[in-house]
């Protein structure tokens, strides 16, 4: 079937850092500092921990990738590394709970930053009408031209490096680093560290995640066997380093105890102490921007999921799915409805988990971010394939035995320290049940 090799490599690299950098690490920083009682270093030691998923599991990824080039990414590894039913199952909890759950949460997130932007009364249904604003356009965009979507997503990565650069750079400069990082060492040495940071797991998972999404794309990728690889090598570096930077600049300028205050808004009340109001509103439109470049990402890739299972008759109505849009650069059209609807479904969940339930007394349920678990779990996933890689190098088709061995072992130990962190969630054994049981489905609908 064709496919038009539209993204070349630093699309690829600004797909992955323009989707894991963006929202999360704005609106979680907070929730880090939370479960480390505000100490900044244990911040940054949980950053660094986490971020063993994402290196070590990119390179691992990697190692397929230079395999293949058949669209699906994770969908089309399984398939031809593992088995098909196999490839079934995942492919249903790309589309119908990872992808659109995260689609979800940061298009509400955009529309909260949005808010702040142009002042608009931060009511509970004024973010969802936004985001839900933020979801049509952002599907419109990509469905009538690809490489206008493309596009989008390169010039927002460059955009959403500039607060963090300037925030990590003017923090650290104006901040008290050293002294803030002793007195942090010293408390550690008097309370020790509870087991109660492993929480902060959770968070953290949802900022450094959405680097597979960037593999749903790989047959349009040019020489997607050196290109994608490379991609996924080079983006988690710059990652990592970009959110130690930002996490210690803003939790030393603005202070821990504020940042745990002003939850999300310490991002504009460092924009304002820096740069009066005219240049918060700047650095805010950047976020914005940033945020929104996440949303498209994510969108980018979920439209081409349900095509991707569809070619393979791994879902039902696969051979309207599996149709292409000639008049729109074969794009998969019905592909890409279906995966809107997919996501307002998330999107109304995602709503109705955040506002809370009232229960018979009254009492409000403790509220649960619907992508943490799907996140946490896509990461039990990841380590099949990683396993895969093991299996390659005993065979001797890798002959590297750091890349072999060592690095997907590493990402094996680091997917179950981010699923760790999904213990925390309230709702964690819902949303696991729910999830074994879309890949349950998936696989006995392919077996059948």
């Amino acid at each position: 079937m064709e496919h038009n090799k539209k993204y070349g490599l630093f699309t690829a690299i600004t797909m992955i850092i323009g989707i894991v950098v963006g929202s999360g690490i704005f609106f979680k920083a907070d929730d880090v500092l939370t479960y480390t009682n505000g100490n900044v270093l244990l911040g940054i030691f949980i950053f660094c921990i986490a971020a063993i998923a994402i290196i070590f599991g990119s390179l691992s990824i990697s190692q397929l990738a230079t395999r293949t080039d058949n669209p699906g990414g994770i969908i089309s590894y399984a398939e031809e590394f593992v088995n098909k039913k196999t490839a079934a199952a995942f492919g249903w909890f790309q589309v119908f709970l990872y992808l659109p759950s995260i689609a979800a949460v940061v298009s509400w997130v955009s529309g909260i930053y949005i808010c702040q932007l142009f002042n608009i009364q931060n009511t509970y249904l004024n973010p969802y009408t936004i985001g839900f604003i933020v979801i049509v356009i952002c599907y419109l965009i990509n469905i009538l031209s690809a490489k206008f979507g493309g596009y989008f997503q390169n010039g927002s990565m460059i955009i959403k490096l500039i607060p963090l650069v300037l925030f990590a750079i003017f923090g650290l400069v104006k901040g008290d680093p050293v002294n803030n990082l002793m007195l942090d060492i010293e408390n550690v040495k008097t309370t020790g560290i509870s087991l109660g940071i492993l929480a902060a797991f959770g968070p953290i998972a949802f900022s450094f995640d959405g680097w597979i999404i960037s593999t749903s794309i790989c047959h349009e990728i040019k020489n997607s066997k050196r290109n994608l690889p490379l991609a996924l090598i080079i983006s988690p570096i710059v990652i990592l380093l970009a959110y130690v930077l930002y996490f210690v600049g803003v939790s030393i300028f603005v202070g821990p105890e504020n940042v745990l205050q002003l939850g999300d808004n310490s991002v504009n009340q460092m924009a304002n102490n820096l740069f009066g109001p005219i240049g918060a509103k700047v650095m805010l439109v950047f976020v914005v921007i940033s945020v929104l470049g996440t949303v498209n990402g994510v969108i980018l890739g979920m439209i081409r999921m349900p095509y991707s299972l569809a070619i393979r008759n791994m879902v039902p109505f696969s051979k309207s799915l599996s149709k292409q849009n000639k008049k729109l650069q074969n794009m998969p059209l019905n592909s890409a409805i279906f995966a809107f609807i997919v996501t307002l479904a998330w999107y109304i969940l995602h709503y109705i988990t955040q506002e809370g339930i009232n229960g018979s007394e009254g009492i409000l349920y403790q509220k649960g971010d619907v992508s943490e678990i799907s996140i946490c779990i896509g990461y039990l996933n990841y380590c099949v394939l990683y396993i895969v890689i093991l299996k390659l190098a005993k065979k001797g088709e890798i002959k590297n035995k750091f890349m072999g061995y060592f690095v997907p072992i590493m990402a094996i130990i680091g997917s179950f320290i981010i699923l760790s962190g999904g213990f925390a969630n309230p709702l964690f054994i819902y949303y696991l049940i729910i999830c074994l049981a879309v890949m349950f489905i998936g696989y006995l609908y392919y077996k059948k």
